[in-house]
């Protein structure tokens, strides 16, 4: 029977090693969206590995945030995928991408992480904006543009890589329109009911891997747990806001939605321990060619966490009661069935955390917090609250999201983080960024 060695490193466990070889050393990794929630984590986890990836080229934008500065073997490329492929490679090229040369001149290899990613604004209709994800058409065609741009810039700047990682999502499984089968598993059905940027990604991926010979993976990763300067599509960052204000106002910490959602049953996923995975991914010969979800590996419940959320803050806490009037809670309805048979799903809830952030006192506390705290971040009023907010509203109101780890573990995988520690880290880890005050 093969055995494997695996480690810890702080609330990280069973994830693995890789003994030294001309495999594993002197790598090069591209990072693309490297400032983003995924990137700036994939960064911090090839960087503990300095003699397996010897250079790590940060493809962004913006420099990836990292408070003690990037790391030695990393270097910053100012890139923008959504130019014209030819240019992109002129700045490849420029800059000297390319295979680090390992001691007996052999190459070690280039592996790409793929993580840009644009939001577009939602759509409007009568002078209300919709949900996030509203503009699908428009999703696709960006988003479709930043994968297609970058890779073809790939082979006009000489670069050949061995292996292309590619993060998309939970929305894979249509969990975003309404009830799906569950357990989520990889060989599950593409859903077709409205346009998926993923799908129409993963085409163009196959398609340019098979012509060019490369290898590739993709991640579906569930609510991603991280810290960055960008709050949009962040769940901890919100529940971090909301926390800080119902201390500062001294009311107890309400769980917005009801029974239902205080009890469904969620898998997270780390954006720490989602990059742990994907070196495995890339790292792994019998990965090749293979998607894996991606999750820290046990259940979550809103209920069995909030307790322990207003304990960080000094709070008391707001159970679910079924027993208010019915006109208390605002009732919404999925638009469609993902998983092909029964009813849709229904979601009540007391309040959003929208609607709270836009309240005048919520946003006076907020303000205080801020200047009393020195913090790095704007006033509420001068955020887009619909982007930051909806998002964590969207996993509170208790949909069902059990993306199974089955596969990646019988490949050999068997990293853990509790997800409860790992929120309590992100939220520590945006007060080290200036954008939370202290907890406690």
């Amino acid at each position: 029977m093969p055995t494997q060695t695996v480690h810890s490193n702080g609330i990280y466990h069973g994830l693995p090693t890789y003994p030294p070889s001309r495999k594993t050393q002197n790598l090069t990794a591209i990072i693309t969206g490297a400032n983003g929630i995924s990137g700036n984590y994939m960064l911090r986890v090839l960087a503990q590995a300095p003699e397996r990836w010897s250079k790590i080229y940060c493809l962004s934008r913006r420099p990836p945030a990292i408070p003690e500065g990037l790391p030695k073997n990393a270097e910053h490329i100012a890139c923008d995928f959504l130019r014209d492929s030819g240019e992109i490679a002129g700045v490849l090229r420029e800059r000297g991408i390319g295979a680090q040369k390992g001691g007996k001149g052999e190459e070690g290899g280039v592996y790409v992480f793929f993580y840009s990613y644009v939001q577009v604004e939602p759509k409007s209709e009568g002078g209300k904006k919709g949900a996030l994800w509203s503009d699908a058409e428009e999703m696709v065609r960006v988003n479709v543009a930043l994968l297609k741009n970058f890779c073809e810039a790939l082979p006009l700047a000489g670069i050949k890589a061995k292996r292309i990682m590619l993060q998309t999502g939970a929305k894979n499984y249509g969990v975003h329109l309404g009830p799906a089968a569950t357990p989520q598993e990889e060989h599950h059905p593409r859903i077709t009911l409205e346009p998926n940027f993923y799908y129409p990604q993963e085409d163009y991926l196959f398609d340019f891997c098979a012509t060019h010979s490369i290898t590739y993976n993709v991640c579906m990763p569930s609510f991603i747990l991280g810290a960055v300067p960008d709050a949009a599509m962040n769940l901890v960052y919100p529940l971090g806001i909301y926390a800080a204000v119902t201390q500062h106002l001294h009311t107890p910490l309400d769980f917005p939605s009801d029974l239902q959602a205080w009890e469904a049953t969620h898998v997270a996923s780390s954006s720490k321990l989602n990059a742990y995975l994907e070196e495995w991914c890339v790292l792994s010969e019998h990965a090749a060619n293979q998607r894996f979800n991606a999750a820290d590996g046990g259940p979550f419940t809103w209920g069995a966490f909030w307790p322990r959320f207003a304990s960080w803050y000094g709070l008391e806490y707001g159970r679910p009661d079924d027993d208010v009037h019915p006109d208390a809670y605002t009732i919404t309805t999925t638009p469609y069935v993902p998983r092909g048979f029964g009813p849709p799903k229904s979601f009540r809830r007391k309040f959003s955390l929208v609607e709270w952030a836009r309240q005048e006192r919520v946003q006076k506390a907020w303000a205080e917090i801020v200047e009393e705290n020195g913090l790095k971040v704007k006033k509420l009023q001068d955020m887009d609250v619909d982007r930051i907010f909806a998002f964590a509203d969207g996993s509170l109101a208790g949909g069902t999201l059990d993306l199974s780890m089955n596969k990646a573990r019988k490949m050999g995988w068997h990293g853990f983080v509790d997800t409860n520690e790992c929120i309590r880290e992100v939220l520590e880890e945006f007060v080290e960024l200036g954008m939370l005050p202290k907890i406690g």
